[in-house]
């Protein structure tokens, strides 16, 4: 046994040396306080003295009444009738209205503050004053809730009945009491563990590695005693960086587009109404433009060069090319405002602005996020990323559009795929795409496309070209590569599943 305990004793890491002195604690918060390790070190260190038969450790479920976020912060700063007591202390009368600006609590927290107070009868309410008229030494006198949140966090089962009490009545308010069924570990030194920990190993030098200053000095080794390793233990996993899943799609996204000859387009994710509705030919009393579907900013933007206003306008009121617009008076107000971006067809349009007649033929993608004012469900979110795409070509067809579409969608997974009639404001013809879904047995709706209508092109262009156009979804796109149910888990930080996610590689 001498042997044995000697050979556990090197074999002792720094942590576990530290916390076996206060094994006896049996709770992790003390242990971590007076080893000054913290939690996770501690844990570790735990599991390493268990696997080398110094203590037992077993898991126990509790149920563990803490802070709630208001908790933490009434802990910190005082209860709101404390607040209001100590306002009362200077001015023992005052008005309602003053009494809640002077005392800065929210309309909720003056509220249950006038409750509470008057429920022990420590002020009175008298035509719209507060009055209060207790003994002052009310005022220092520290409240049973004061007591129960400092005393924070205890396991249910040990409150006495006061406590409980206090417990239900704050339960009422608005986060201030968390509760919730936690793991507990417990610890148990076994005799072979309280014979380590007596025998005396203060002072004992162990080497804990190999340095390149060891090796230089034959002082700082000869002599010494090496910690021992047992190398049969299983050790913590090391997880290594690397892009988000949702990153590593839209990378691999924008080499397809770039191996097929297009160029990036990237922009704003704030942009004027001009540019994501009115330069698309989106009629300023479509619903789309309503509060229903778009996030606006409380401010304006300033509209681009005038003649470009000038042939939007007329595009609008009364048409190009023959076509009889959408007959009413555009106003440049409606124009002016900002909006999250609802789509990444705006980049398309700031793009076809830009273009000269000797940039042509050629053709633009983007990958990027989006905005809609929509219910959130398993395939609907108020923020999803969105791909587009535009090719500008006097010699292209709706045929070289859906074969576009099909070889990025074969490149991203999708054998099976369809096109359906579609209407969009600013394409004509255009097509709906849906993806099969496998797991679903549905039909999964991934966006729109189209060739863009003359009164788009011609403003923007300054000619009526075939520009072919795509905006589908692209989030969708990865429930089917991932096995995700829920297009909400895309923007769910959770670590354990973002380190076990397979990376893309289609």
């Amino acid at each position: 046994m001498i042997k044995d305990i000697k050979k556990i004793l090197e074999s002792l890491s720094p942590n576990e040396k530290k916390i076996l002195p206060h094994l006896e604690e049996k709770n992790i918060s003390e242990i971590c306080k007076k080893s000054n390790l913290d939690k996770v070190s501690v844990i570790r260190s735990l599991n390493y003295l268990k696997s080398k038969g110094i203590i037992e450790v077993s898991s126990i479920k509790k149920k563990i009444v803490d802070l709630g976020v208001n908790g933490i912060l009434y802990r910190k700063k005082g209860l709101p009738e404390r607040r209001l007591l100590n306002l009362l202390d200077e001015k023992r009368i005052l008005n309602l209205n003053e009494a809640k600006n002077q005392s800065k609590l929210s309309d909720n927290e003056f509220k249950a503050s006038i409750g509470v107070l008057k429920k022990k009868a420590l002020i009175e309410l008298k035509k719209e004053k507060i009055i209060f008229n207790a003994n002052k030494k009310e005022i220092y006198k520290k409240s049973p809730e004061e007591f129960l949140l400092e005393a924070l966090p205890l396991e249910y089962n040990s409150l006495n009945s006061e406590q409980l009490s206090v417990l239900n009545s704050l339960k009422k308010r608005k986060k201030i009491i968390e509760m919730d069924n936690k793991q507990i570990l417990g610890i148990k030194i076994n005799p072979f563990g309280k014979k380590i920990i007596e025998t005396n190993i203060k002072g004992k030098y162990l080497i804990e590695q190999i340095t390149p200053e060891i090796l230089r000095k034959d002082s700082l080794w000869k002599g010494k005693k090496f910690r021992r390793y047992d190398t049969t233990l299983s050790v913590s996993p090391i997880n290594g960086g690397k892009r988000h899943f949702t990153n590593q799609a839209i990378d691999y996204a924008r080499k397809i587009w770039t191996e097929m000859g297009f160029e990036e387009m990237t922009g704003n994710m704030v942009m004027s109404s001009f540019w994501n509705f009115d330069a698309l030919f989106t009629a300023q009393d479509h619903p789309v433009r309503d509060m229903q579907d778009t996030f606006f900013i409380d401010k304006k933007e300033e509209l681009p060069e005038k003649e470009l206003v000038k042939k939007v306008k007329k595009s609008h009121e009364t048409g190009v090319e023959g076509s009889t617009g959408w007959q009413y008076s555009w106003n440049e107000k409606e124009a002016k405002k900002l909006v999250l971006r609802t789509h990444t067809t705006c980049l398309s349009a700031q793009t076809l602005a830009r273009l000269k007649p000797e940039d042509l033929p050629i053709k633009f993608f983007a990958i990027g996020k989006c905005f809609r004012n929509e219910t959130v469900d398993w395939s609907h979110g108020f923020e999803f990323n969105q791909t587009e795409g535009i090719v500008v070509d006097k010699n292209v067809n709706f045929r070289n559009l859906l074969g576009y579409l099909k070889e990025f969608y074969k490149k991203m997974g999708f054998e099976k795929i369809r096109f359906r009639p579609g209407y969009f404001p600013y394409t004509e013809p255009s097509v709906e795409i849906d993806a099969w879904h496998p797991e679903r047995k549905i039909w999964l709706e991934l966006g729109g496309a189209g060739i863009l209508r003359p009164e788009v092109v011609i403003p923007l262009l300054g000619q009526n070209i075939p520009v072919l156009a795509w905006g589908p979804g692209f989030d969708r796109i990865l429930i089917d590569y991932y096995n995700i149910k829920d297009l909400r888990e895309l923007y769910k930080n959770d670590l354990t599943k973002l380190r076990n996610m397979k990376f893309w590689m289609k």
